[in-house]
């Protein structure tokens, strides 16, 4: 046998030092904190730092380092300013090519990993575990949110959620956004200037570092194990930095109290914490500020005291967020594709006529439905800000869809008729207008009949339950437009609307409906415009109502009967796999009772969709 070779033994080339260490600290400084808040500016951080690594001369200052890869104006500027204030604080002849004191060694795995995701091999990273010395039995450090950042705030508000007795475990989107608000420095829904991310950006992090899931359509945000771990420790740091605080805050309320019993109606953040803490601890729980205003205004709406234990119990449901009489005007909302595109000139005319009237109105994009009115709360500009604070909007009950004979002739032809019916009804809105422009005679040269038209007006009246308002041209509409503005303006008038979710629906507003009163409980108008987006993400149950739809003399409350024997294409397959007969299948669905009438659904129809769903190859 050849004699096996020796081993061959001997030392890596080390890595050579990086000659711009000082700016290779503030870097990883920059990157270090971007990474604590969640912004996505952390990846670009990381290529710059690995340009820098790569290269091997001194730079003098900043501007010499545009020549690198992924250094551009912004993190130049940046390292400009850090170091005109190096030269201040040490000398304008201190060095910036020596490694000042607590500065990360270049070939340290924290400086060379790669953070973002990639499709290419890590070659950085694992460099950086080999070069280091003791890297690979470094403990990695535990993420911890920044105090009062999006994060920090989505974990106390999720982790108070629990604690209430009776909680259902999980949050929706919208209700989270709002409890965790005043936990937070940032916005959850407006960007700040020059920025695309706001605070609920932060939210994805949490998903990766699995501290918080996301299930469900609509989304439920519910903690993980490790979430609630973590949670729990900020929230006892966050008990033990406001204990003195909040006693000191009590025992000034208390004297005011004594001082002066006129009711405070301005917010401030001490309020909010104690509405928090209040939710933790509901036996030791005080009326609020926000609670004593919406009672004064039932008392005065209704004319009799409501009990407190109701009170205290509405104001703890999700997003219960009070706009008091005089803090808010309506407002007409008119989606722009009323006012843009096919004849410019009529459309306009809208407009002006409004404008004529002095409607208070703004132009912006509805995903279902041509006008709608919103109630808007006022906001006062705040000094040193160019743009005043977003005012909440809550949607009020009605939505008008506005036809002309020739859009209804040809949205009954394409099949929207129908589908603008059945997205009306589900949009959360109780009140559908219909608005019918007769056109005068120019009905009788259209494609369908003038009866047939007639005949889907009725339809939309009496089957669909709608509100159909006939006017003769736009001026007659901008008058009924002007007409109902005011109408709600009276309605809703020395009234407080309490802002709801649209997941917990029929939460509220039941009770004042049956007594002939607007309902004040309304969505708000984001919540409201997202959840009618037309091509969001549908569950198989919304897909397998659409296809239905799609038979002629299938109406949306025929397919709504269906769905609720049979939910999936799945479980009617299923059904028609059971029947012993071809008689029998035909015949499946014709029993099946829809609408108010509870008519049948007849052979016929059960004999199209049999015929839809189970025949092999082409149908004839």
């Amino acid at each position: 046998m050849p004699a096996t070779e020796p081993v061959r033994l001997g030392r890596k080339r080390a890595l050579p030092s990086c000659p711009n260490p000082l700016f290779l600290k503030w870097l990883t400084e920059l990157r270090d904190e971007a990474k604590e808040k969640g912004l996505k500016i952390q990846y670009t951080y990381q290529k710059a730092i690995n340009s820098l690594n790569k290269y091997p001369l001194p730079l003098k200052n900043a501007k010499e380092a545009k020549i690198l890869q992924n250094f551009g104006d912004g993190i130049c500027k940046i390292l400009d300013e850090k170091l005109q204030r190096y030269y201040r604080e040490n000398g304008a002849d201190a060095s910036i090519h020596a490694l000042p004191k607590g500065a990360p060694p270049p070939g340290r795995s924290d400086n060379n990993i790669i953070l973002a995701p990639s499709k290419k091999k890590n070659a950085a990273g694992d460099q950086g575990k080999d070069g280091g010395g003791d890297g690979g039995r470094k403990k990695k450090r535990e993420y911890v949110p920044q105090k009062r950042s999006g994060g920090y705030a989505v974990l106390l508000t999720l982790y108070k959620e629990t604690q209430v007795p009776g909680s259902k475990g999980y949050m929706f989107k919208m209700e989270l956004q709002a409890e965790a608000q005043h936990l937070c420095d940032k916005s959850f829904t407006v960007p700040d200037l020059g920025s695309k991310y706001t605070a609920w950006s932060s939210v994805s992090t949490l998903i990766q570092k699995n501290l918080v899931i996301k299930t469900h359509n609509p989304a439920r945000y519910s903690l993980t194990e490790g979430g609630l771990t973590l949670a729990e420790r900020l929230a006892s740091a966050e008990q033990t930095n406001t204990d003195g605080d909040r006693e000191a805050v009590r025992s000034e309320l208390e004297a005011t109290e004594e001082d002066d019993p006129v009711v405070d109606l301005t917010g401030s953040d001490e309020d909010e914490e104690e509405k928090e803490e209040n939710r933790i601890h509901p036996a030791e729980r005080q009326p609020t500020v926000t609670e004593v205003s919406c009672d004064v205004d039932d008392v005065r709406s209704s004319g009799k005291p409501q009990d407190s234990q109701t009170t205290m119990t509405t104001s703890r449901k999700p997003n219960a967020e009070c706009l008091l009489p005089g803090t808010y005007e309506i407002m007409l909302c008119v989606d722009f594709i009323e006012t843009t595109g096919g004849s410019h000139h009529r459309k306009q005319e809208l407009v002006k006529e409004l404008q004529r009237n002095g409607v208070n109105f703004d132009i912006r994009k509805l995903n279902v439905g041509d006008f709608l009115w919103v109630a808007r709360e006022k906001v006062a500009p705040v000094a040193g800000q160019l743009r005043a604070p977003v005012g909440r909007e809550l949607v009020l009950d009605y939505i008008v869809e506005r036809k002309r004979m020739d859009d209804l002739c040809g949205s009954i032809i394409d099949g929207r008729f129908r589908e603008q019916k059945f997205r009306l009804k589900r949009c959360g809105l109780h009140k559908p207008i219909y608005l019918v422009e007769e056109c005068g005679s120019a009905a009788s040269h259209l494609s369908l009949p003038e009866t047939t038209l007639q005949q889907a007006i009725v339809n939309t009246q009496v089957v669909d339950g709608f509100f159909v308002k006939r006017v003769q041209d736009v001026r007659e509409s901008a008058a009924y437009l002007t007409i109902m503005t005011r109408f709600l303006t009276k309605l809703y008038q020395n009234r407080t609307l309490i802002c709801r979710s649209r997941e917990l629906e029929g939460d509220g507003g039941s009770d004042e409906e049956e007594r002939g009163l607007p309902s004040c409980s309304l969505m708000s108008f984001a919540e409201f415009n997202h959840g009618a987006v037309k091509n969001k993400c549908q569950t198989v149950r919304e897909v397998f109502a659409r296809q239905l739809m799609q038979i002629s003399g299938l109406s949306g409350d025929k397919a709504a009967a269906i769905l609720e024997h049979y939910s999936t294409p799945h479980s009617l397959l299923t059904a028609y796999e059971q029947c012993t007969s071809e008689a029998e299948k035909e015949k499946l669905l014709s029993s099946i009772r829809y609408g108010k009438l509870k008519r049948n659904l007849g052979p016929a129809l059960s004999r199209t969709v049999y015929h839809l769903y189970c025949t092999q190859g082409a149908l004839t």
